[in-house]
């Protein structure tokens, strides 16, 4: 390099500028103050830039590293090739630190690793000419300045250039690909990374891939660990298409498919695995689902049905993991996932079908499995130069096929229009709002409801009495209190015999109304079934939240008459022929007067406030204690202390609901002190939900129980919590700048806030919550 740039020196002296342009300051070498101490270092600056510039548009480093090559096929000096290697690549960083601000535009970065990157393809150009006049020469140089480029950050810039060129020249020349495949394989092993994620990244399908890396993951183990470990399991930055390209790559070639049945099993491990769902973000999780699904689309029947067993079990260990999950997006990514290979595994049986809302992210998901089914035609650059182009033949093939069958349209459409004019103008009937008449008659007794939905099946008297039982137990409240309990456990095990729209809705609203209708006895049935064997979990959320309905509907003022029309439905007063009108005749008059008077401004009217008993008092400790007592204790198939978490955050939840609709009654003390008790036994559960659940109870207890019985009970019970909701905002200030810091975080602030409370006197102040009036006067707030 030295040598070419003496020989540029000699070539452009009449190049240089008669008056330098650079500023003094350049020279950092000079220490005097002297003007013609100064010219000297400056002029000699100028000049080596600018011979640089012409060196780098003349093709000097396509020269240079030609000449190199060819030096390596003599055994040339080492040190040499290094000192021309680090000058090469750190030219630009080199002339930034030396001209500052002042730099040629031809040496910033973006513009001179594309240059160096043509210069590539010049050199390269080269060896293949060498290689078919049967001369030696060496690519190592070539690869560790594509290495070190990469490795520096400036792959981008570099392959933006590279990969466009090389796809072309591979495509029908073995020669080229063979070069490829040498330039990518002596690539130094620290180097590797880089220059692999690049062409991963860069590269626009998996047939170009694999045309230009060759079975390089096969050969080095540095590339097999970067392909099959650290950019699927070990990150998860990458876009679905690099995805796609990258294991398109690995399924391409029968020397690399069983690295792609390993990354599969490797990746259904961690899918499966318990502790990678509970602790790994949603974004990896989802990453990972993706990478399963493009695998199983490139797996053939013989692959499947050899490890048929090894992902069945996979499958059953890695649902039942998701569906344990509180997240609703982690169960919704276990249901397609196992979807997904329920159909691969299972071609000819039953497969697995889940219930969930379809959205972008799921259809994307399930677009993976299905686009790639069919084996991807992939055409080899050995074979591509052998056989003629294929596309013309189709096309000439296909395009006079289209006739015939435009005439045939246009003939069917000349018919159509005859047979349309012959039509009668008579207007069709509008049955869009036609219902299905049905000969069934629905049950008008209770105990004829029971027999149906536990007798033979009769799917249309079934659905008939679903649909009437709700207004049946309404209406006969003595016979449906006779049978209360027996109906309610037959709702509780009722199961969908036949399809309806919303049977979860009504089965629902029958079991809240039957509970409503004999409180007692059916709260305590379902607050034992709760805790009892045999249940699934769905049918113990159900019974929190028939108990939560049912609390609302019993605390919720009902006025009687509510339902009687308005004695005025318009102004206009019609007297029915035969009717005595004589005794209401001052109400007729007054009533035509109203309706004839023109009012300008008219004063609100003042709407008297509803005012009933609270029917849920006397039957809150029914529904609240049995369904605290027995949390702590697991059974076979239930424990809320350990893998059915996301029940025990349910059951706080409604602990803290029964609570606040039990607000103004005698009982509400005792419910307070012992739902503070239960949160300060789960303080430190690691389960956000289950947090979130708490938080509400304390909310809750703030808000229901009265100040003085607060003050006067439970004054250790609240000095703890207010403590630990204390720590808790503690470790919450370091969140104090993230975006997202928890979906609790509104429950949280409220509850402290709430929990600051103030002695005066014999009087707790609750500051902050909005209660400041309802605490001033000794009282709760009441039910908004």
């Amino acid at each position: 390099m030295n040598k070419a740039l003496g020989t540029g020196m000699k070539n452009t002296q009449w190049f240089l500028p008669s008056t330098p342009s650079f500023p003094c300051s350049w020279d950092r070498s000079c220490q005097c103050n002297s003007s013609s101490c100064l010219k000297v270092p400056i002029f000699c600056l100028v000049k080596i830039v600018d011979i640089l510039e012409q060196f780098l548009r003349e093709g000097g480093l396509s020269a240079l590293m030609w000449e190199v090559c060819q030096q390596q096929a003599q055994a040339a000096s080492p040190e040499l090739q290094e000192t021309l290697l680090n000058k090469v690549v750190c030219l630009p960083d080199h002339l930034s630190n030396k001209l500052q601000g002042e730099n040629l535009p031809i040496f910033l970065p973006q513009n001179y690793f594309p240059l160096l990157g043509t210069e590539i393809i010049q050199v390269l150009q080269r060896i293949s000419d060498s290689l078919r006049g049967g001369l030696d020469c060496s690519i190592s140089f070539v690869s560790q300045v594509l290495g070190k480029v990469c490795v520096h950050g400036r792959r981008k810039e570099i392959l933006s250039t590279l990969v466009p060129c090389l796809t072309d020249l591979t495509k029908s020349d073995c020669i080229w690909q063979r070069m490829c495949w040498r330039l990518v394989e002596c690539v130094p092993d620290r180097w590797m990374e880089a220059v692999v994620c690049g062409f991963v990244q860069t590269a626009p399908g998996a047939d170009v891939l694999s045309r230009l890396l060759g079975n390089l993951v096969v050969k080095n183990k540095k590339a097999q660990f970067v392909v099959t470990q650290k950019l699927l399991l070990l990150q998860y930055s990458c876009p679905t298409a690099m995805l796609q390209n990258l294991l398109g790559y690995l399924a391409l070639d029968n020397s690399r498919r069983f690295l792609l049945l390993k990354v599969l099993q490797e990746l259904m491990e961690t899918w499966a695995s318990s502790s990678a769902v509970k602790h790994s973000p949603v974004e990896q999780q989802l990453y990972i689902s993706k990478a399963i699904l493009i695998c199983l689309s490139h797996l053939k029947d013989v692959e499947i049905d050899s490890h048929r067993q090894e992902l069945f079990t996979c499958m059953m260990e890695g649902m039942k993991c998701h569906l344990d999950s509180n997240l609703p997006r982690i169960r919704c990514l276990g249901m397609i996932v196992a979807e997904s290979i329920s159909s691969r595994i299972n071609t000819d049986g039953p497969i697995l079908k889940f219930q969930y809302e379809e959205d972008d992210e799921t259809r994307e998901l399930k677009s993976l499995l299905t686009q790639m089914l069919s084996p991807p035609s992939v055409i080899s650059p050995l074979d591509e130069g052998r056989k003629d182009s294929p596309s013309a033949v189709t096309e000439a093939e296909l395009k006079p096929g289209r006739k015939p069958l435009a005439a045939a349209c246009a003939v069917s459409e000349e018919g159509s229009d005859s047979e349309l004019d012959s039509d009668d103008d008579f207007i069709p009937y509008d049955m869009s709002a036609d219902k299905e008449l049905k000969k069934t008659k629905a049950p008008l007794y209770i105990r004829d409801c029971i027999e149906v939905l536990t007798g033979p099946e009769d799917m249309d008297k079934w659905e008939a009495t679903m649909r009437v039982l709700e207004t049946l137990i309404q209406r006969n409240t003595a016979a449906t209190q006779e049978v209360s309990v027996e109906l309610a456990k037959v709702l509780l095990h009722l199961e969908e015999k036949t399809y309806i729209d919303d049977f979860v809705e009504l089965r629902q609203k029958a079991l809240v109304t039957v509970t409503i209708t004999d409180p007692i006895p059916v709260a305590q049935y379902l607050t034992s079934q709760f805790y009892s064997m045999n249940y699934s979990l769905r049918q113990r959320m159900d019974i929190l939240d028939v108990l939560a309905l049912a609390a609302q509907e019993l605390s919720r003022p009902k006025a009687p008459g509510k339902n009687k029309p308005s004695s005025i439905q318009t102004p206009c007063i019609q007297i029915l022929p035969g009717s005595d009108s004589s005794k209401d005749w001052r109400k007729i008059v007054d009533e035509r007067i109203k309706s004839k008077t023109r009012r300008f401004a008219k004063g609100q009217s003042q709407v008297e406030l509803v005012c009933a008993p609270n029917k849920f008092s006397s039957v809150a400790g029914h529904f609240f204690f049995p369904l605290i007592q027995n949390f702590d204790r697991p059974l076979v198939t239930f424990d809320l202390l350990g893998d059915d978490h996301f029940v025990l955050g349910r059951l706080a939840h409604t602990l803290a609901i029964l609570l606040y609709f039990a607000v103004n009654t005698v009982v509400a003390a005792a419910m307070g002190k012992a739902l503070l008790e239960f949160v300060w036994a789960l303080r430190f559960h690691t389960d956000s939900y289950v947090r979130q659940g708490l938080l509400s109870c304390i909310s809750s207890t703030l808000l229901s129980v009265p100040s003085d019985r607060l003050l006067e009970d439970v004054t250790e019970e609240l000095v703890e919590t207010q403590a630990w909701l204390a720590a808790c905002l503690a470790l919450l200030a370091d969140l104090s700048n993230d975006d997202n810091p928890g979906p609790w975080l509104p429950t949280f602030t409220k509850g402290l806030q709430a929990s600051r409370c103030s002695r005066e006197g014999s009087r707790w102040r609750l500051q902050e919550a909005g209660l400041a009036e309802s605490a001033a006067n000794g009282e709760p707030e009441k039910e908004t």
